[in-house]
């Protein structure tokens, strides 16, 4: 009778015990802290440069766009895109890193996109390539960063010698001031000519 007593309670003890450690166990995965973090936000400066360039026709323009984020090392992820501004309106000229232009290969990225450099390059320019440039960044987050723009001025150059087209201005004056001349000549004329007669009427008395 005794050892018939003496199994439920140990039974029972058994099971007790079970419980308590599991208790235990579950009220220490619940005290672990939370492993989840949330991702620090990106932090780019684009810098263009310089604020102006002049170029002639014919030439190559670099217009700069340099990019920096202190805990970015890597910028490959951006995607960059470059437009322009002018009486027209806007243009795009290159997005997602690629030229958009058709039939056009003198726009292009140039300079290592990985440590920053991501400078436009126009081959060939002409004066309809004036304008106002600007670098636009788009970040993995969807943030858009734009830098301050630079204003292209393309000069007109002639054929020959390479004589710019300010040199009309100079003919102009040149030519007339010779229309000067002329007309001091025709008013002049009748007057010399009253000099003259009176100088040989004088000399014969």
């Amino acid at each position: 009778t005794l050892l018939f007593f003496l199994f439920p309670g140990t039974d029972v003890g058994v099971s007790g015990g079970s419980a308590s450690k599991e208790n235990a166990a579950g009220t220490h995965i619940t005290a672990q802290p939370s492993l989840l973090t949330t991702p620090e936000p990106w932090h780019l400066l684009v810098t263009q440069t310089p604020a102006k360039e002049k170029a002639k026709e014919g030439e190559t323009v670099v217009l700069n766009c340099h990019l920096n984020s202190p805990q970015r090392p890597s910028l490959t992820d951006l995607m960059v895109k470059w437009y322009k501004e002018d009486e027209k309106g806007q243009m795009d000229l290159l997005q997602n890193n690629v030229t958009v232009l058709p039939n056009n290969s003198r726009v292009f990225m140039s300079g290592d996109l990985s440590q920053g450099d991501a400078s436009l390059v126009i081959l060939n320019v002409t004066t309809s390539d004036h304008g106002i440039y600007f670098c636009e960044v788009t970040l993995p987050d969807g943030k858009v960063v734009t830098g301050d723009g630079t204003k292209l001025r393309i000069r007109r150059a002639l054929g020959l010698f390479g004589i710019e087209e300010s040199i009309g201005t100079i003919v102009g004056v040149v030519a007339a001031g010779i229309g000067g001349v002329v007309v001091l000549i025709i008013v002049l004329t009748p007057q010399l000519r009253r000099c003259v007669l009176c100088m040989r009427q004088g000399s014969r008395q």
